[in-house]
């Protein structure tokens, strides 16, 4: 095998691309310690200067799925709200946040998460801090999901494969393909996801992935750079439908027509101010991240803290809408789980299913 990763090493510097079943092979080979350190430095380290494809992402995907633990979870439609990540402004969990209003909306969630990179508080930090405890047990993960409406899925149990490359990664200390992964990689394999990217690149890249995924997806990026919308500035959004909305693609694209468009928004469009970037500052301490998720749910926070996850909460609503609401109708409908208590009740039974 470690012949086979020299060829492809050999490919990559004639400025080749490596096909999607080709990438799945080398990702399972990591996983069974087949090559060498030195190979798979230099294999990450080509792909990041010439830049990753689609397929050859959509490869690394497959492999991370077949390699890892699956979650079964009993719905046929649900979201994931998730950021890139890398943008370096050091925000409040604003994806995380906002995926408890989606579900105090009435709609099912599966959050996947991991431990923060680039910020003091990652989604898995703030979900921890509250006592829950982490699990890939399917029965617990399905109660919660039913009960509660929203199930989180923290990373490090379900990918197997990232713990073979921490160390490379690591050592690196630049992004690699494997930081594009995160967003795709649910284990649960969600038909509904929006996306926070952080740059422009990023958004034409997903976009591309997503549409071959067939799933339904909204993609947003701050133009000022935040991997979310920031409410800072202009931000732009494009959304689009998958195949189908069920396994019956025929009968579902009968029943529920395509949507999908790209388009940038002033705060203003939607009825919100301007924030200012310090007020997205999620704090110096795990502590300060956490007060700031619960000042949100309990209806306290500051006005642009709020906004800015209804704005995010709404985007995601829409795309489980498939378009049939507004984006006015989406954001009274998040207000609305923060204003009645329905998000704060949502994460509270989570707690006491999860603790």
């Amino acid at each position: 095998m470690q012949q086979t990763l020299k060829n492809y090493l050999f490919r990559l510097l004639n400025h080749e691309e490596l096909s999607r079943e080709e990438m799945k092979t080398i990702l399972i080979g990591i996983t069974q310690s087949e090559y060498p350190t030195e190979q798979i430095t230099a294999l990450l380290t080509c792909l990041q200067m010439r830049g990753v494809t689609v397929d050859e992402l959509l490869g690394f995907r497959d492999g991370i799925l077949e390699t890892g633990v699956p979650a079964i979870l009993n719905s046929d439609r649900y979201i994931d709200v998730v950021g890139t990540g890398g943008d370096r402004k050091n925000t409040f969990n604003i994806s995380t946040t906002a995926c408890f209003v989606i579900a105090g909306a009435g709609y099912k969630v599966a959050k996947h998460g991991n431990y923060a990179a680039t910020s003091v508080s990652g989604a898995s930090n703030v979900i921890q801090h509250h006592g829950i405890r982490f699990t890939d047990d399917i029965d617990r993960l399905n109660r919660s999901l039913n009960e509660a409406g929203i199930v989180y899925l923290h990373a490090q149990l379900f990918a197997r494969a990232m713990k073979f490359v921490g160390p490379i990664r690591k050592a690196l200390q630049f992004p690699t393909i494997f930081n594009l992964l995160g967003p795709i990689v649910n284990p649960s394999q969600p038909k509904c996801q929006l996306l926070g990217v952080a740059n422009l690149d990023q958004m034409r890249l997903y976009t591309a992935v997503y549409q071959r995924m067939g799933i339904d997806y909204g993609i947003v990026n701050s133009i000022d750079g935040y991997d979310e919308i920031s409410l800072t500035g202009p931000f732009k959004v494009t959304v689009g439908a998958g195949a189908s909305a069920s396994d019956d693609a025929e009968s579902a694209q009968a029943a529920e027509p395509s949507f999908g468009y790209e388009r940038i928004f002033n705060p203003s469009d939607l009825g919100f101010d301007i924030a200012k970037p310090e007020e997205l500052v999620g704090g110096a301490t795990e502590e300060e991240a956490a007060a700031i998720f619960d000042a949100v749910l309990e209806n306290r926070a500051l006005p642009a803290q709020k906004n800015i996850v209804l704005a995010n909460a709404a985007f995601g609503i829409q795309v489980l809408e498939r378009g049939t609401l507004d984006i006015e109708a989406c954001i009274d409908k998040a207000r609305e789980s923060i204003d009645s208590g329905a998000a704060l009740s949502t994460f509270r039974k989570f707690v006491e299913l999860n603790s």
